[in-house]
C-alpha cells in the first residue's frame, strides 16, 4: 500500500515532478505568472526567469500553459524542456518540428526561412500569439541564442511575432552579457527566490490539502515546520523532499505528528548521510 493511503491521503503531497494541481501560489511565483501572462498578451518578445535549481521554475513553466489553456484558438505554444543539440541545424529543425511545421529543407538556412513564413501565417493572417518555452535555458550555446536573436528580429510595426520565455539557472545571465545583442531584447526578466517562512508554511499545508487531509488534522506543528525551513532555506524542492522522508518515517515509527525534535533528528541524520 502506498504511505499517502495510510495517512487516509488520496494522493501522494510531496511528489517532486511538476505537477500543476500540487502548486503552491506563493507571492514570487504569482508575481512572475502575471509579468509573463502579461508580456505575453502584448506581445513583447524576450521573458526570461532565473532562479536557482529547486525553486520552482518548470513548475511555472507548466502553470504558464495552463493559463492559456482555454485560449488554444488564439495561442500557439510549444516548450523544450533540454535545449541541447549537437548543431545549429539541429537545433532549428528541432524548432520547426515543434510547430508542426512540414518542410523539405536541406539547410539551417531553409529552416530559417520556414519557421519565419511559419510564424508570418499564424501571427499576421491568423492573429494568433506564437509562444516557445525553453526550459534549462542555461544550457543554450551562444550559437543558439544568436538563432533565437534572428528570430526575435521577426516582427510587425506593432508586435513581435514570437513570443521568448526562457526558464534558466543564474550562470545563464553571464552568457547573455556576452551577447549584448539579445540581452537588449529582454522586455520582462525576473528572479525566482526562495520562499520565506510564511510561504514554506502555506506550501506544505497546501500540498497536504491538495492531497486529501482534512483541514482541522496536523501533520507537521509550526515549530516543526519553521525548522523545516531554516534546513530547506525555503527552497520548494527541498521542501518537497524533506516532507516526503519525514512522512514516511513518521509512519515507520508509529508517529501521528511530525514535531521540532523529529525534524531535528531528521536533519541530523540527513547531516550524517552526506558527511
Amino acid at each position: 500500500m502506498e504511505y499517502f493511503k495510510l495517512l487516509d491521503l488520496k494522493k501522494e503531497p510531496f511528489s517532486t515532478s511538476p505537477d500543476p494541481v500540487f502548486f503552491y501560489e506563493s507571492h514570487e511565483h504569482k508575481e512572475c505568472l502575471n509579468r509573463l501572462e502579461i508580456a505575453i498578451r502584448l506581445r513583447r518578445g524576450l521573458s526570461v526567469v532565473m532562479g536557482e535549481v529547486g525553486t520552482g521554475k518548470t513548475t511555472v513553466s507548466r502553470m504558464l500553459i495552463q493559463r492559456f489553456a482555454k485560449e488554444k484558438k488564439n495561442f500557439v505554444i510549444r516548450i523544450i524542456l533540454d535545449p541541447t543539440f549537437k548543431s545549429e541545424y539541429e537545433f532549428m529543425r528541432n524548432l520547426c518540428a515543434s510547430f508542426g511545421i512540414e518542410t523539405t529543407s536541406r539547410s539551417t538556412f531553409e529552416y530559417k526561412n520556414d519557421l519565419e513564413n511559419y510564424l508570418l501565417q499564424k501571427g499576421v493572417n491568423e492573429k494568433k500569439v506564437v509562444v516557445l518555452i525553453i526550459d534549462e535555458g542555461q544550457k543554450l550555446t551562444p550559437t543558439y541564442i544568436e538563432v533565437l536573436r534572428t528570430l526575435l528580429n521577426y516582427e510587425t510595426n506593432q508586435y513581435k511575432l514570437l513570443q521568448l520565455v526562457i526558464f534558466s539557472q543564474p550562470e545563464f545571465l553571464h552568457k547573455m552579457r556576452r551577447q549584448p545583442n539579445f540581452l537588449d531584447r529582454i522586455s520582462m526578466g525576473y528572479n525566482i527566490n526562495p520562499l520565506n517562512l510564511e510561504d514554506t508554511k502555506g506550501m506544505i499545508i497546501f500540498r497536504l490539502q491538495t492531497a486529501g487531509m482534512n483541514s482541522n488534522r496536523i501533520l507537521f506543528t509550526d515549530k516543526a515546520i519553521r525548522l523545516i525551513y531554516t534546513h530547506t532555506q525555503g527552497y520548494p524542492r527541498r521542501i518537497a523532499m524533506f516532507c516526503h522522508d519525514a512522512l514516511i518515517s513518521m509512519i515507520r515509527q508509529n508517529k501521528k505528528v511530525i514535531d521540532e525534535k523529529y525534524v531535528l533528528d531528521n536533519v541530523r541524520q540527513e547531516v550524517n548521510w552526506h558527511a
